[in-house]
């Protein structure tokens, strides 16, 4: 009688969650994600957004990927952004929202596209989700239209020690590091258990606590200068505030010659110069001459030069420019001495394919004067200290602010106008000021019209905040620099290389499934969905796939 060896049953491939835990997932992803951000802070939730959508796109098609991800990203722009909505209507804040959640939804396809690299590869997985989510952001800080990187992962680690890691690799380098951390967390959680998760699981906190070793602050300076920053709010919120620009530079020179009341009276010691806002004077004062002599009778009763955000027509006919302007007292404006912003804000400064923007919404003949782009770095000379001058969402941007400092900025200002949108917003624009006050070094302030205006150390902590839409002046030292963080030093090189890495995990990702498909995907031959027969002693179990926790193919 002839012996028959027992069939070896071999237990199908691993399949995705099913889309009834993966849809809530999503949206978790998306909720926690705007909870780390301000207003809420809640800076610890972040890797938790991560691990979230990481788990849910995993083992899925690529475009259940990209749906998955889409529905994330909705959940997260869209009240992150809903600012914009406040004075321009829904149409602007729908059209932006949708567009950055785009990129959340290409990151979940590619994520769910290297599935079977992290199967293969469980160690990847941390790896592998760092990586994606600096791939995405560097695409989204840069498309279309020069892109708008709010909402970057790093711009919530304000309170975090994970801020820290901004003065090594600069805010692609912070948001590595907090993705890492999700994709720690959601490969502890992924149906294991005993030590391998638990290790997992500390890596996760460890990630986050090394950050407190990282050395901050920027080291020594040059003499500490006295500091003014003058915020003269609006009469009115809104986009009519340019028709009160009268009124908003009076409050902004009001403003100053009383703090010059307190100088002269010894309640405040003198300041070595002011920062104003933008838009402090919309009226241009090279071509108004009233305009020109308030600014001057600022100037000489603070006996200091002011920084003035300004407005100024030409070059052209039908173009302005957003300017920051050196004001010295008992000289006026110094011309060489004036920084034009480099990137105007698309449908908001300037119309960019003016006539098909028509087509979805006439609102946009609201801008009838495109506002023409500087070319040159904010570095200007005040005489005690050479600022660094950023205005308004240029700080949200890597290489305007780094190529301020490389090129002399000692103390680094961001001149904004926050009257058209809300507090979030604004809170939102000092997250950013911190971080590049650790990244680069440099102590920095944030001047805007109505709040939130304050002062950051180079280690990031805030100090000296007003309120918002209220009248405010605050005074501070601060500390000029010419030293060079690592992360300055290096400029884009982390994130060149931690996007360089993306691509090449994902051709990785592309050459299994090529040589060996995953079932459940395309290209793979889909499971059988039957109940395996009893496992025998010649059965293996994958470890993911312990107490039959394997789920249905989504």
């Amino acid at each position: 009688m002839v012996e028959v060896a027992p069939e070896t049953v071999v237990p199908p491939a691993p399949r995705p969650l099913p889309a009834k835990v993966a849809l809530p997932m999503a949206l978790a992803a998306g909720l926690t994600q705007l909870l780390a951000f301000p207003r809420y802070d809640l800076w610890w939730l972040a890797p938790v957004s991560v691990a979230l959508l990481a788990a849910a796109v995993h083992r899925r098609r690529a475009r259940a990927g990209a749906g998955l991800g889409l529905l994330a990203g909705l959940v997260f722009f869209g009240p992150l952004l809903e600012w914009t909505n406040l004075h321009t209507g829904m149409l602007p804040w729908i059209l932006l929202f949708v567009a950055e959640s785009l990129f959340i939804a290409l990151l979940g396809a590619l994520a769910a596209y290297a599935s079977p690299l992290v199967d293969r590869h469980r160690w990847t997985w941390p790896l592998l989700t760092g990586l994606l989510w600096v791939g995405q952001e560097a695409a989204r800080d840069r498309l279309p239209f020069g892109g708008f990187p709010w909402g970057r992962l790093a711009f919530s680690q304000g309170d975090a020690p994970t801020l820290r890691f901004a003065a090594l690799g600069g805010a692609p380098l912070v948001t590595f590091v907090v993705a890492l951390a999700g994709g720690l967390l959601v490969a502890a959680v992924w149906r294991r258990k005993g030590l391998p998760s638990v290790l997992l699981g500390a890596g996760a906190v460890a990630v986050a606590v090394v950050g407190l070793l990282v050395p901050v602050g920027g080291g020594a300076g040059d003499k500490p200068v006295r500091v003014a920053i003058v915020q003269g709010n609006v009469p009115r919120l809104g986009l009519d505030f340019n028709a009160q620009r009268r009124a908003v530079l009076n409050n902004h020179v009001t403003g100053t010659v009383e703090l010059a009341g307190r100088v002269a009276t010894g309640q405040e010691q003198q300041p070595d110069l002011v920062i104003w806002p933008e838009n402090s004077s919309d009226v241009d004062p090279f071509l108004d001459p009233e305009a020109a002599a308030a600014i001057s009778r600022a100037a000489d009763s603070i006996k200091a030069p002011i920084l003035v955000g300004a407005v100024l027509r030409g070059p052209g006919e039908n173009e302005v420019r957003n300017a920051g302007v050196v004001w010295l007292p008992g000289q006026g404006p110094d011309e060489s001495r004036m920084y034009v912003k480099q990137h105007p804000v698309p449908f908001a400064e300037y119309i960019p394919l003016r006539n098909i923007a028509r087509m979805v919404s006439k609102e946009v003949d609201r801008v009838r004067s495109d506002f023409v782009a500087g070319d040159k770095p904010g570095v200007l000379d005040m005489g005690p200290a050479t600022i660094g001058d950023v205005i308004c969402f240029e700080v949200a941007y890597d290489g305007i602010v780094r190529d301020t400092v490389t090129a002399g900025g000692g103390i680094l200002a961001v001149q904004t106008n926050n009257a058209t949108f809300d507090e979030s917003e604004a809170r939102q624009q000092l997250a950013m000021v911190r971080l590049r006050a650790v990244e680069h070094g440099r102590d920095s302030l944030m001047a805007s019209t109505v709040g939130v205006s304050g002062f950051v150390s180079s280690d990031g902590t805030v100090h000296q905040e007003t309120g918002f839409n209220t009248p405010g002046v605050v005074v501070a030292e601060l500390t000029p620099r010419a030293t060079r963080t690592l992360a300055t030093q290096l400029g884009y090189w982390p994130e060149m290389v931690l996007s360089g890495l993306a691509v090449a995990t994902l051709v990785a990702a592309a050459v299994i499934r090529r040589r060996r498909p995953v079932p459940g995907t395309p290209g793979g031959t889909d499971p059988d969905p039957a109940p395996l027969a009893p496992a025998t002693s010649h059965t293996s179990t994958p470890p993911d796939e312990v107490d039959g926790s394997r789920t249905e193919a989504g």
